[in-house]
């Protein structure tokens, strides 16, 4: 007995063969035929219904990764958990990735500065990191980062779900699309919405105090700002600074990851009259009022 997908295959090639011997002679027929020809295959490819359900798993199937950032090297709650070595065309990423299951859904983690924080923003192998996760098959990202605030309303201890960015980074390469190949991202929205919303959702139901949209200025660091800088940014209205989440998003795009930054305030940078001057010190003192939020260990800010 000959299954149903191997019936198909054969008469698949049993199509082809008339359809090169019809080939020539009268053209409008040979269109007319090729017509009849694809769509009775078209009817009894799609009758396949162990077909149907692969190509309705690779389109429903998402796989997230969480990036972590200063403070975020791990999640504890994460019970089943297998750490993985990945290679890439670009080196190591900057740790192992953490795999676990989550509701029956595979989810990774990965911290960008290592855990312990060993690797400083400027040397953050960002394309090693995301082809890392791409290779896993990843499709969705949510980067996590401490950040300044720019404004008087963003406390240290709010969140923000940033929608925009300001790329002022200068040390970094920035595409993976520099060796004889040339090619161009739209960068205008560059995170996703659906994404954004879950994390509101989620934010939401943690009840912590966020602001939904926000634009993100992008240092380079590690020092943190000069007055005149801090200023320069508050006069662009942005929301936050940081560090991070440049080239990240970027290359997100490029390889096609939908890509969300949810960012909390550990300080008002140093633009704000009535606030010292952003130091270690503080942000350790604002992620340590927030692990039992975010489940962290705390770190000083530079992401």
């Amino acid at each position: 007995m000959i299954k149903k997908s191997k019936l198909y295959q054969y008469i698949f090639l049993i199509m082809i063969i008339l359809m090169v011997f019809f080939n020539g002679g009268n053209n409008n027929l040979y269109i007319q035929f090729n017509f009849v020809i694809v769509s009775i295959f078209f009817l009894l490819f799609i009758r396949e219904k162990n077909y149907l359900a692969h190509v309705r798993e690779i389109l429903t199937t998402n796989k997230l990764a969480i990036i972590g950032g200063s403070g975020l090297y791990d999640v504890e709650e994460f019970k089943d958990r297998e750490l993985l070595d990945i290679n890439t065309s670009w080196g190591k990423p900057s740790d192992q990735i953490l795999k676990t299951n989550y509701n029956n859904k595979e989810v990774y983690f990965l911290p960008r500065h290592g855990r312990g924080h060993f690797v400083s923003p400027s040397n953050i192998n960002f394309r090693a990191n995301i082809d890392a996760l791409k290779q896993l098959g990843v499709t969705d990202i949510v980067s996590v980062s401490a950040v300044g605030s720019l404004k008087e309303d963003l406390p240290p201890g709010k969140f923000v779900i940033v929608d925009q960015f300001i790329d002022r980074t200068f040390a970094r390469t920035k595409t993976f699309f520099d060796d004889e190949i040339v090619a161009h991202v739209s960068m205008a929205n560059p995170t996703s919405n659906g994404l954004m919303n879950a994390c509101e959702a989620a934010i939401k139901e943690s009840k912590i105090d966020y602001q939904r949209n926000g634009t993100y200025v992008v240092m380079e660091g590690p020092q943190f700002s000069t007055l005149a800088e801090s200023n320069l940014y508050r006069s662009w209205n942005a929301d936050v600074i940081g560090m991070t989440n440049m080239p990240e998003a970027k290359l997100a795009r490029e390889a096609e990851i939908r890509y969300a930054s949810v960012s909390m305030v550990t300080d008002f940078d140093c633009w704000h009259p009535d606030h010292e001057n952003v130091d270690v010190q503080q942000v350790i003192k604002v992620l340590l009022g927030n692990a039992c939020l975010l489940y962290t260990s705390p770190s000083p800010r530079d992401s």
